[in-house]
């Protein structure tokens, strides 16, 4: 019974791409910046090989690390949540997703609330926290939606739980995402609920929820499913694909609860793909240049490998990587242009083996496929072989 357990730390890059300052992300470092809070404890990555990896300067590597290590280059056009899990799964989009830094265009907006019957508050690039509380008032007077972006290919929904119940709020998102297509299709429609009864106690609940645009074709999840084996999307990784290739969705609102559901999946029986997104890393502490906070969850993150790596069975494989970078601290707010990680790790991977630099991040997807030994297509590389020889794709 094979099974392969794939975590995203979200927005944990690692260093700048080469094609970096035309996203104006020159010099974005996320573990280099957690780094240097001089709190950075994760041993059990470390052991690993993560500060074994090709341009990682920071950390003291070991001897012999215990997995196959490297770094991945996003051949996708942007920084995106979305077109870095569609590559992930093999699916590169060569253009870059809509963004809008002056706002919407009023023929969108103004369609939005026809279809919903509300109003439309501030409609410009603007962060999550700050907004509810320059319009959260003027919201909960008129049932007006807030309605704003950011530098990410997103349009983002805020409204209070008690003026808008949430059913009603993920209808009304969902109603954009069917206005937010074609030329205006960006990457996703964001659910951003909040509570409190004025600026100073408004605050962004758990009940956050994405509706994506759905893949323009198959994915490495669609390939699974044909071949009858299990996709587990735990966390967001359901709403990024649009439930396209999903045969389970397991509903989180932290990382502690992600990763508790993915040490309950590790002890039960599938054949196939879990997959796995942490959220909370770009959500709370990326977006919010919160370095210590970042260093914290990464920190809470590795105690927790450390309990999934003795429920690992005998033939089981666990990549670790990210899906794009969100440097805490630079004075953007937004993601980063960076190389993530690749850590790959149980018993039939050989230790102490680089995989340098792979050109995509779909060599992850040929590499899973070869593994469950099914067909798919795309120009990506497997290593399969590199982690190890005693492994067969045949």
């Amino acid at each position: 019974m094979k099974r392969v357990f794939v975590i995203v730390l979200d927005s944990f890059g690692i260093g700048e791409l080469p094609d970096a300052a035309n996203y104006k992300d020159s010099g974005s470092n996320t573990l280099a910046a957690c780094f240097a809070t001089g709190k950075l404890q994760i041993p059990n990555m470390q052991k690993m090989g993560l500060y074994q990896i090709d341009g990682v300067t920071v950390g003291q590597p070991v001897e012999q690390p215990a997995a196959a290590y490297g770094r991945m280059a996003e051949r996708s056009a942007g920084k995106d949540t979305t077109t870095g899990h569609w590559e992930l799964m093999g699916l590169v989009s060569p253009k870059p997703m809509p963004t809008y830094p002056n706002g919407f265009p009023k023929e969108v907006l103004n369609r939005l609330s026809q279809e919903t019957g509300r109003g439309i508050l501030c409609n410009l690039p603007y962060s999550g926290t700050q907004v509810i509380r320059d319009y959260g008032e003027e919201h909960l007077r008129t049932g007006d939606l807030i309605v704003y972006t950011s530098a990410d290919s997103v349009l983002q929904i805020a409204a209070h739980e008690e003026k808008i119940p949430l059913e009603e709020l993920y209808h009304i998102c969902e109603t954009a995402r069917k206005i937010m297509q074609g030329e205006h299709g960006v990457g996703r429609i964001i659910a951003r609920p909040f509570i409190g009864n004025s600026p100073d106690t408004f605050t962004r609940t758990a009940n956050r929820r994405d509706f994506s645009l759905v893949p323009p074709q198959d994915t490495l999840l669609d390939y699974l499913m044909k071949a009858n084996l299990e996709t587990i999307g735990v966390g967001k990784i359901s709403d990024i694909f649009a439930g396209k290739g999903i045969s389970k969705k397991i509903v989180t609102h932290s990382n502690d609860e992600g990763m508790q559901r993915t040490l309950e999946l590790c002890q039960t029986d599938f054949s196939g793909l879990c997959f796995v997104n942490l959220v909370e890393f770009d959500m709370l502490y990326g977006h919010r240049n919160d370095a210590l906070g970042y260093t914290q969850a990464l920190n809470r993150f590795d105690q927790q490998l450390g309990e999934l790596i003795p429920l690992l069975r005998e033939d089981d494989l666990l990549f670790i990587t990210a899906d794009h970078g969100c440097d805490p601290s630079t004075p953007s707010t937004d993601h980063s242009r960076e190389y993530v990680p690749l850590l790959c790790f149980g018993n039939p991977v050989k230790q102490n083996c680089n995989l340098h630099t792979r050109s995509s991040f779909g060599d992850l997807a040929a590499t899973i496929a070869d593994y469950f030994c099914i067909e798919f297509p795309g120009k990506f590389d497997s290593f399969l072989h590199d982690i190890s020889q005693e492994i067969s794709s045949t």
